[in-house]
C-alpha cells in the first residue's frame, strides 16, 4: 500500500502576496532609495488585485519601512536590501505570533494564578521559594534565567490544582514556551518581568487572590509592552 506524503499547507494572505510582488518589482526595476513607485491605481492594474488588498500591502510594506507613502506626492522606496527586509518580516511575524499567544496565555495562566492563590499548599510554597532563590542567583550572576523562569510558571500552574487547566496549558506548551526560548532574541524581555515574579508569588503565598492577579497582569503588560516596542539591532 502506497503512503501519501502529507505536507502542511501554509496560508498566505493576499496582501502578503501583493507585497512580495511589489518587492520583486523594486528588485527587477533596480529601484533605489528615494525612487518613486507607480500609483496605487497603476499597481492595482499591474498586479491584477483589488484596491483594498493593494492598500493593505502598502501599509504592510510601510510598517516594515520598505516604502514611504506621501499623500498627494506618491509612494517612494526606502529599503532595497532583500536580506535586511527578510529579517524585518521574520521579526514582525514573530512579534504578531507572540502577541496572539499572549492573549491566550493571559486568559489561561491568569485563571491558574487565581486558583493558585486560593489553593497553594505549604509544600508547593517551599518549592516555589526554592525556584525563586535559584532565579535570583542566576540573575545576580548574569546567567541565563529563561529556563528557571519557565519552571516558576509551571509551579504556579501546578499550584492551581486543576488537572484540566494544566492539561489545556500543556496542549499548547510548544506555543507557550516561545516566551522562554529566546523570544525575538531579546533577553531583556526577562529583565522587564523579573520583579513581578516575586511580588506575584508573595501574594499567592498569602492567599491574596486580588493582588496575585494584579501582579500577574503587571507581568503580562511588561511582556506585551516589550514585544510591541522591540526593534531589531
Amino acid at each position: 500500500m502506497n503512503k501519501l506524503a502529507v505536507q502542511k499547507i501554509q496560508k498566505i494572505l493576499v496582501h502578503e502576496q501583493v507585497s512580495q510582488e511589489i518587492r520583486n518589482y523594486i528588485h527587477d526595476e533596480k529601484l533605489k532609495e528615494g525612487d518613486k513607485l507607480p500609483s496605487v491605481s497603476e499597481m492595482t492594474h499591474m498586479f491584477g488585485v483589488g484596491r483594498s488588498s493593494m492598500r493593505e500591502a502598502l501599509r504592510y510594506l510601510e510598517a516594515m519601512e520598505i516604502i514611504r507613502v506621501e499623500n498627494g506626492k506618491g509612494i517612494f522606496v526606502l529599503e532595497v536590501d532583500t536580506f535586511r527586509f527578510s529579517g524585518k518580516v521574520k521579526v514582525e511575524r514573530e512579534r504578531q505570533s507572540l502577541l496572539a499567544i499572549l492573549e491566550v496565555r493571559k486568559a489561561l495562566e491568569g485563571k491558574a494564578v487565581e486558583l493558585a492563590a486560593q489553593r497553594i499548599s505549604a509544600g508547593r510554597v517551599k518549592e516555589v521559594r526554592k525556584c525563586l532563590e535559584e532565579y535570583r542567583k542566576l540573575k545576580e550572576s548574569g546567567e541565563d534565567t529563561s529556563m528557571v523562569d519557565l519552571m516558576f510558571h509551571r509551579h504556579i500552574i501546578k499550584a492551581a490544582d486543576n488537572p484540566i487547566l494544566e492539561t489545556v496549558l500543556n496542549s499548547v506548551s510548544e506555543l507557550y514556551e516561545k516566551f522562554f526560548n529566546d523570544p525575538l532574541g531579546d533577553k531583556q524581555l526577562f529583565d522587564a518581568t523579573y520583579e513581578f515574579h516575586f511580588t506575584m508569588f508573595d501574594a499567592i503565598a498569602a492567599h491574596d487572590t486580588k493582588n496575585a492577579k494584579r501582579e500577574f497582569n503587571k507581568l503580562m503588560n511588561a511582556i506585551e509592552s516589550r514585544i510591541k516596542q522591540f526593534k531589531p539591532a
